[in-house]
């Protein structure tokens, strides 16, 4: 039996939206502020806060993923140009390879460091490193590589989220569609709607 098609987004992906939403913003803001921090009790602190952040960013995103196959999106506008619906569709497949790939980088930095530093989710859950990255011979190298790659996805999603934001408003204020009704907490609908008529 095939489904109806949605015309907004469901709870659980509006939910799932707006957490990890909060939570990269807030990692990408700790990331920067604790690299600039001299080695203290404070700083290792703020680093096992980033590493539980950043691993349920991982498993929430992951389950986004899975959810997201699972239930239909609502189409995008009738009147939405070819190029749009393009650009739509890359914006939404690199978000998802940067949600997923970003704390994912963090891992293997994790495990491939010579400190050997336990991870323990909010000082609760032990969470593994990764086995097969742990054993290698190179693993400093791989670090340093990952580091690196972990800053660029950091400056990635901060210009994703960028343009994902001047598009939502750019739907809302010039389209005047409902791109950005479909995925918004229903609570602030009247006064996006207010703002909108503006």
């Amino acid at each position: 039996m095939m489904q109806p098609t949605p015309t907004s987004y469901n709870a659980v992906a509006k939910i799932l939206h707006w957490l990890i939403a909060a939570s990269i913003i807030g990692m990408v803001a700790l990331g920067w502020i604790m690299t600039d921090m001299d080695k203290s009790p404070d700083k290792f602190a703020l680093f096992q806060w980033h590493k539980s952040i950043g691993i349920t960013i991982l498993l929430l995103s992951v389950f986004r993923l899975v959810w997201r196959l699972l239930y239909r999106a609502p189409p995008l506008p009738a009147n939405m140009k070819k190029w749009e619906r393009y650009a739509a569709q890359v914006v939404h497949m690199l978000f998802y390879i940067l949600i997923i790939g970003m704390p994912f980088t963090g891992w293997v930095i994790v495990s491939a460091s010579s400190l050997n530093i336990p991870t323990i989710l909010y000082g609760i859950v032990p969470w593994p490193h990764l086995p097969f990255i742990a054993a290698l011979d190179n693993k400093k190298d791989i670090g340093e590589f990952f580091e690196e790659l972990h800053g660029l996805l950091a400056y990635g999603i901060v210009g994703l989220l960028v343009v994902h934001i001047l598009a939502a408003w750019k739907h809302h204020l010039v389209n005047r569609d409902d791109v950005l009704l479909r995925m918004a907490p229903k609570f602030i609908h009247p006064l996006l709607n207010w703002i909108g008529q503006r």
